[in-house]
């Protein structure tokens, strides 16, 4: 009876072992990983209605960016000269080349130009907008957080390789809340008013080269 017992407790121990051992593997599987945010930068401008028409085609290169930015990653600062990006947030594309096909759009809606088209395609233009993102950042520095973006546009005669105009346009717009979601909503909102006063430069910009043609 002494053996039966010890065999029955040697039993009962190994299965107990297996079971801590099942349990311990359980646990070294993969960690569950948060979901990843991705987000995208779409801003409406009203339509304005020109009084006259610029009889000229205008191509849209497509937006450059400056170091740092030319990246879907969704850059933040909590200090000064401190570049820092969420890990489980980010950009559907790089913020530059979502802005392209936003700014041709309120490039057509709103400054009078003949006809407008991207750069990349086969339309021959005559004058030029070039666009450089040079910042795109959610500032935590300050309470609220607030969302700074900037763009330098620059405005370009073709048949002479010309620049007309150079202009930097600059906004910042307090977040909502302080996250990675405050920030978009906020860059959405800045992005709206550049693009209508980028808009509203190139048509005027141009206006008083034409009439001294």
């Amino acid at each position: 009876m002494g053996g039966l017992n010890r065999g029955r407790r040697f039993r009962n121990a190994a299965a107990l072992v297996g079971a801590l051992v099942l349990c311990g593997c359980a646990g070294l599987g993969p960690p569950e990983m948060a979901p990843e945010h991705v987000y995208v930068l779409e801003a409406q401008v009203d339509p304005v209605a020109q009084a006259k028409v610029i009889p000229l085609t205008l191509v849209v290169s497509l937006p450059r960016a400056a170091p740092g930015f030319d990246t879907s990653r969704m850059a933040f600062v909590r200090q000064p000269y401190a570049l820092e990006y969420f890990s489980r947030n980010r950009w559907a594309d790089a913020p530059a080349k979502m802005i392209g096909p936003l700014l041709v759009r309120a490039l057509e809606q709103r400054s009078g130009f003949n006809a407008v088209a991207p750069a990349a395609g086969l339309v021959k233009g005559d004058v030029r907008l070039d666009t450089e993102l040079l910042l795109l950042q959610q500032e935590f520095t300050t309470s609220p957080s607030r969302l700074h973006l900037s763009l330098r546009v620059q405005l370009v005669e073709l048949a002479n390789r010309r620049v007309l105009a150079t202009q930097i346009f600059e906004a910042t717009e307090n977040a909502s809340s302080d996250d990675p979601y405050g920030g978009v909503v906020a860059a959405n909102r800045a992005l709206q008013r550049l693009l209508a006063q980028i808009a509203d430069f190139a048509a005027s910009a141009r206006e008083p080269q034409k009439s001294r043609d």
